[in-house]
């Protein structure tokens, strides 16, 4: 038996192309939590330095001029801003779960990085496939991205937006036993009433089927559009009408599905703040645990390459590989601080 912890999902608008300015107002909403003595707090996909909602508004070729700007606010590892992320955390003896946009060598990529209560970083992993147009901006990422950490509060693990929908994504995070998951959103404010399956219905839903499915405890972060990022992009009447204000949709679902916290207007900035009960998982596996006893593995199995896939392989003296990641870690390394995962 465990006992229960306070648990946050942020809804809020980033501080559009603006990274210290982003770390200052994190800061704030860290010690705004910490405040409510919540445990762990979950930011909205690459919150730092905003989503890049120019690339669903115009041909690739116009938004180009943007492209330094944003590879600029684009997080360092090692950094001062992530020396100030972790101190955060540390500060307030808090999990800080943060997305952003990974700036490694020149390559973004979509992170969400874990720092832990004592500021060390417990992960840095990559979205494993961008989607759609987002793949004009951002690399991806590989299997040692999906994993699933043992921490204090429990097993942590994280997916950025439409990874959610990705149905052996999802099993290859179940299988390691998951009980606390991240789920990072940008805002389902874009297409509104032309895209249906871009809105919050839809992908509120996952965040909901995930944790039903999972048997787990999702913190659904979802940024919101200020006025300022709308006035920014949105410089015709065309684009007016393609990026709306607000879109923030942030929830927490227990393991069986039922919503948990009080629900903020979508236009609103603030935290939604709910109590885990690692305890209630139990009664979600007696039922159904698709990666245990409802299992059926002579019929179904997943086969998940969790090594780095790195561009370069280095050989030492006695011809054996090492493989680096984009954090620095190897293939060794990643398997020690991994979970062990099913094939």
């Amino acid at each position: 038996m465990t006992a229960p912890f306070k648990a946050a999902a942020v809804q809020a608008a980033p501080a559009f192309l603006d990274l210290d300015a982003g770390i200052d107002k994190a800061i704030k909403l860290i010690e705004e939590a910490a405040a409510q003595d919540v445990k762990i707090i979950a930011f909205p996909e690459t919150w730092l330095p905003g989503y890049p909602w120019y690339i669903w508004l115009d041909a690739t070729a116009l938004y180009m001029p943007l492209v330094p700007k944003y590879a600029a606010n684009s997080i360092v590892a090692g950094s001062p801003q992530d020396k100030r992320l972790a101190q955060a955390a540390r500060d307030n003896n808090m999990h800080v779960v943060m997305g952003l946009s990974w700036n490694v060598n020149g390559t973004l990529y979509m992170g969400q990085w874990h720092y832990g209560p004592d500021g060390e970083v417990i992960s840095r992993r990559r979205k494993l496939k961008p989607t759609h147009v987002e793949r004009t901006v951002y690399g991806e990422g590989d299997g040692s991205d999906m994993v699933v950490y043992d921490t204090d509060l429990g097993r942590v693990g994280a997916l950025c937006c439409w990874e959610h929908i990705q149905p052996l994504n999802k099993y290859a995070m179940f299988a390691q036993n998951e009980q606390i998951h991240i789920a990072a959103w940008p805002s389902f404010s874009v297409y509104e009433g032309g895209a249906y399956a871009l809105g919050p219905e839809v992908n509120t839903a996952a965040s909901q089927v995930y944790a039903v499915e999972g048997q787990c405890f999702v913190l659904a972060a979802c940024a919101t559009v200020s006025d300022e990022m709308v006035e920014a992009l949105c410089d015709t009447p065309v684009k007016q009408q393609l990026l709306k204000k607000g879109g923030g949709y942030a929830r927490i679902f227990g393991p069986d599905g039922s919503p948990l916290g009080e629900v903020i207007p979508p236009d609103q900035e603030g935290l939604v703040i709910a109590e885990i009960d690692l305890n209630m998982i139990a009664i979600g596996k007696a039922a159904a645990d698709p990666c245990g006893h409802y299992s059926r593995p002579d019929v179904f199995r997943l086969m998940f390459n969790n090594k780095p896939s790195p561009p370069v392989m280095a050989f030492d003296n006695e011809d054996t590989r090492e493989f680096a990641g984009t954090d620095g870690r190897t293939a060794s390394q990643t398997t020690q601080d991994g979970a062990e995962t099913a094939t």
